[in-house]
């Protein structure tokens, strides 16, 4: 009996410790394509970029800790194929791993584009330790920095350049910043800072070449204009790493498809984090959510599976992004929702979002306000009717707005 985990990230750590919580007592072997302990990603756009944090501030345990609970280390090494039948995986290097159960923790890659001048020197992404090291380097004060893409990440690496002194332009081909992931009032909100930062946005643009030599010294969009930098970061979505998966036969969809529990189409085989494509049954759809709580929580019903332990209860799905001094908080998801509370006064900075169906709490959005986000992550999992004119009085205490 023994677990083998493909993917030695946040997610795939977190099933070996879980695992070990939950008394599992065999070998357990962890394979990493990363030369490097198992460590945190959030803080690569942030803390890591503005050299507040190093290495050790990452990694999510010491190597004594994966001694200590008999837990093999496979780092810098990839699986070339997995045998679902000899309930085996090959490695690159042609060494074979035997399991009991198979948990693959693979995650997603940045997606790229493929242009004209996509390959020059200088075009960045932000998935690993290593794209941050390279990103890092090129945010020295005075440089042209040219982001392409609006997402968190990509604005959160915004705020990182403005803070270490870089002039700054984000690209985005939607209307508005944040336009997959986030309502239009916080958009607006989210634009006016950053522009009171004194970044650039181009919204309703399009990239259509890279421009430079060697080294990138412009984006050309598709109105003819040439934005001039020093670096370009693109940031347009994520890819679920799902091959392995494909090639031996599990069903996939845009990520792998697991049930409420994390197991795939084969009994023997999880399959956690952004890689998977589960279900949400609250609100009946099945999705893929990048998020590390999403990770950890397929993690623990992964680690229950296998171990034979009680299931834990399903969780509402919750996100954050860190920019400049704002911390924005996400609990839920915003659909189908028919109006949009706001709690408190935008303009100071904290504030809350609350995405209700009916007199019911869907989703919230809360900035500098973690007890509004605490609040309103119970009412979603207990699905909670609210008075609407009392949560939109910020003077009425939040506890007080219950139907």
């Amino acid at each position: 009996m023994s677990v083998v985990i493909v993917g030695g990230g946040h997610g795939g750590a977190s099933v070996a410790m879980e695992l070990r919580r939950n008394g599992y007592s065999e070998p357990i072997t962890i394979v990493g394509d990363e030369a490097v302990l198992p460590y945190q990603r959030p803080p690569l756009s942030k803390a890591w970029l503005k050299g507040e944090v190093d290495e050790s501030g990452l990694t999510l345990r010491p190597l004594q800790w994966y001694v200590a609970n008999n837990v093999t280390l496979r780092l810098g090494t990839r699986v070339q194929s997995i045998d679902r039948d000899r309930r085996c995986v090959t490695l690159a290097d042609g060494a074979t791993l035997q399991f009991s159960s198979l948990v693959i923790a693979t995650g997603a890659r940045a997606r790229c584009l493929t242009m004209p001048g996509a390959n020059l020197d200088g075009i960045l992404m932000l998935r690993t330790m290593l794209d941050a090291d390279r990103l890092k380097q090129s945010m020295r004060a005075g440089a042209n920095i040219v982001i392409v893409g609006g997402g968190y990440v990509g604005l959160e690496t915004a705020a990182s350049a403005r803070a270490l002194g870089a002039n700054v332009t984000v690209v985005e081909r939607e209307a508005r910043v944040l336009a997959r992931v986030a309502c239009m009032p916080l958009s607006k909100f989210f634009t006016e800072v950053h522009v009171s930062h004194a970044a650039t946005f181009e919204l309703n643009a399009s990239v259509v070449r890279f421009v430079g030599d060697t080294h990138v010294r412009g984006i050309e969009l598709a109105d003819g204009r040439i934005l001039s930098c020093d670096a370009a970061v693109v940031g347009v979505g994520a890819i679920p790493n799902d091959e392995l998966a494909q090639a031996c036969g599990i069903a996939c969809a845009d990520g792998i498809v697991v049930d409420a529990h994390a197991r795939t189409s084969d009994p023997h085989v999880f399959a956690i984090g952004d890689v998977t494509r589960r279900p949400l049954e609250r609100y009946d759809r099945q999705v893929r959510l990048e998020s590390v709580p999403n990770a950890l929580e397929q993690a623990k019903h992964a680690a229950a599976a296998i171990c034979g332990t009680a299931v834990p209860p399903a969780e509402v799905p919750w996100f954050w992004s860190d920019q400049y001094d704002l911390k924005l908080q996400i609990a839920g998801l915003a659909f189908d929702c028919q109006e949009i509370v706001v709690r408190g006064d935008m303009a100071t900075r904290k504030f809350s979002l609350f995405h209700l169906k009916g007199d019911v709490v869907e989703a919230v959005e809360a900035v500098n306000a973690p007890v509004d986000f605490m609040f309103g992550k119970g009412l979603i999992a207990r699905r909670l009717p609210i008075v609407k004119e009392k949560l939109a009085d910020a003077a009425v205490p939040i506890r007080e707005t219950l139907a």
